[in-house]
């Protein structure tokens, strides 16, 4: 079972249900905002968004179309491993509600870099917008990466021109539906992936042998005695344990500070229905990323076992090889349903955050005149340019689509996240802290980086280095360490102390917490800000020590 192209033999079959696809996503976008009137009805869905709608909105908004295209190359090229650093993605959002969502929800944010506006001031938000911003694009990247991989690959048309014709009616739909189509769709959205990633999946692993065909997220593990005695190494941990630490500082802490993933529960009716849409959202996504794990391990087996031959170069179409050699091609133009609407959702909480970033933290905070329709108009420019830039980046991809993805956590881990867990929960975090953070963490993930200076790198492996980890696991610390330093010392320099609006940060920490009386002994721990900076140093020393892979 080899195939150089792989690729639907009718395509018509594909482009019949490419365009069902698009044309319900335009309608209910269309029906959902066009009683949008103001910047918060176009960014927030008016916040008044259900929990079950949310918190399947959620889910679709970070399962991205590399649930699709992408993960289950890096199952093929890192096998179990690969699970450590799911695990880690899954854990994200829950996060983002425990340790700053509720705060920032109560507080009435638009995004994350409204906060750090409010709590730091207008230059340090200009600085997390434009890196934010920068996140934002590469994420979207990817997205726009596998749309024209999707139509290229299965339905015969060229990269460049299903990356045109594809990421512009993406770009439009997103632009017509703002955050409400978006919420609408993207619970809408969840059910197709869902439904189209795990019966397909259940079919193949039925074809392949797997008793536990019946539900694929738990019961692929009947392969394992199979698997183990075709390829024995499948289960190895071959990294070193700094490894599998890096993914923290890369993946988990660098989601929490994904701007697009954050503004969800900004959506929700309440505090309590942003709490009970974590249930909804780890619910349905346990269940599609347990999937998602089980395809990959069916690819491999398959590989090992049935003859299929995977070229390096098609790994990313691994879920589409599987459906087009084992099940019908009707199945398989539903599967791109499924990967078109995975990233659809993402691309939507993109582009989304780009218009927020630009039009209501940077224009806006540049120009508080601005009136509320213009304010709307740049909105909706905003998320149109910012899709129209990820095409043009996608045109010359790197070689794995995912990449970019997983870069971009490592960025927003950097900049974005130390600024707003620090100031949610430590009163003494200052502008001066937050720009030192942002500015020097920033600039140096993205040198250490292989895509801008190739020979300045930490270990000079490949995998290591693209995904961001090697890069994150010396920035995130540093970032956390210059931003608490900083602040210490700042506030205790007289030349500077009348800058710093310290009663008033302090009175803004309180109120977003709940409390109504302002102590100064809450959030102000010298002790805990102490222990952190000691525990980020030996991380950032040990980062930068040689990797035995």
């Amino acid at each position: 079972m080899n195939g150089e192209n792989w690729q639907l033999s009718n395509p018509v079959i594909g482009l019949v249900v490419v365009g069902l696809t698009f044309l319900l996503f335009y309608v209910v976008g269309f029906l959902a905002n066009r009683k949008s009137a103001s910047a918060k009805d176009l960014y927030v869905g008016g916040a008044n968004v259900g929990a079950a709608t949310n918190g399947l909105a959620m889910a679709a908004t970070y399962m991205s179309l590399a649930t699709f295209l992408g993960i289950t190359a890096l199952i093929l090229q890192l096998q179990v491993p690969f699970i450590l650093l799911w695990i880690q993605l899954i854990l994200a959002i829950p996060l983002i509600t425990i340790i700053y969502g509720t705060s920032l929800r109560r507080m009435g944010a638009f995004s994350p870099t409204h906060f750090i506006r409010d709590r730091y001031g207008v230059s340090a938000s200009i600085i997390a917008a434009l890196f934010m911003i920068l996140v934002s694009i590469m994420y979207a990247l990817g997205q726009m990466i596998g749309i024209a991989v999707t139509f290229e690959t299965l339905l015969g048309i060229p990269y460049m021109t299903g990356l045109i014709v594809g990421g512009l009616l993406i770009v439009g739909y997103i632009t017509i539906g703002g955050m409400a189509g978006a919420t609408k769709n993207a619970a809408i959205q969840m059910f197709i992936i869902a439904l189209m990633f795990i019966v397909p999946l259940a079919a193949i692993m039925k074809a392949v042998g797997g008793t536990g065909w019946f539900f694929p997220p738990l019961f692929y593990a009947d392969m394992v005695p199979a698997m183990m005695e075709a390829m024995p190494t499948f289960f190895d941990y071959q990294f070193s344990p700094k490894w599998y630490f890096s993914i923290i500082p890369a993946l988990t802490i660098g989601a929490l500070g994904l701007p697009h993933l954050a503004m969800r529960v900004y959506t929700a009716s309440s505090l309590k229905s942003a709490r009970s849409a974590m249930v909804w959202f780890a619910f349905i996504l346990g269940l599609v990323f347990s999937a998602t794990y089980a395809m990959g391990f069916v690819g491999v087996f398959a590989t090992a076992t049935q003859g299929l031959t995977v070229a390096p170069a098609d790994a990313d179409k691994l879920t589409i090889i599987l459906n087009l050699v084992y099940n019908p091609e009707w199945v398989t133009a539903l599967v791109i349903a499924g990967a078109i609407s995975a990233g659809l959702s993402t691309l939507s909480g993109n582009l989304l955050a780009i218009g927020a970033l630009l039009s209501q933290d940077i224009v806006s905070t540049l120009k508080p005149d601005i009136s509320q329709k213009a304010s709307l108009r740049l909105g909706y420019a905003a998320i149109f340019f910012g899709g129209v830039a990820s095409i043009l980046l996608a045109i010359e991809p790197p070689a794995f689509l995912v990449v970019s993805i997983l870069w971009a956590f490592g960025l927003a881990g950097v900049t974005n996240a130390p600024l707003i867990i620090v100031g949610v929960w430590w009163k003494e975090a200052n502008k001066f802290g937050a720009m030192a953070a942002a500015v020097v963490g920033g600039l140096l993930y993205i040198i250490v980086s292989p895509f801008v200076f190739p020979n300045i790198v930490l270990t000079g492996h490949a995998l290591t280095d693209g995904l961001g980890l090697s890069g994150a696991m010396l920035a995130v610390p540093i970032s956390f360490i210059l931003l608490i330093v900083v602040s210490y010392i700042t506030n205790r320099m007289p030349s500077l102390s009348n800058k710093l609006t310290t009663q008033a940060d302090t009175e803004l920490v309180e109120r977003i917490h709940g409390w109504t009386d302002v102590q100064s002994y809450r959030y102000s721990s010298k002790i805990g800000a102490g222990i952190t900076v000691v525990a980020c140093t030996a991380v950032a020393v040990w980062a930068l020590m040689p990797w035995n892979m």
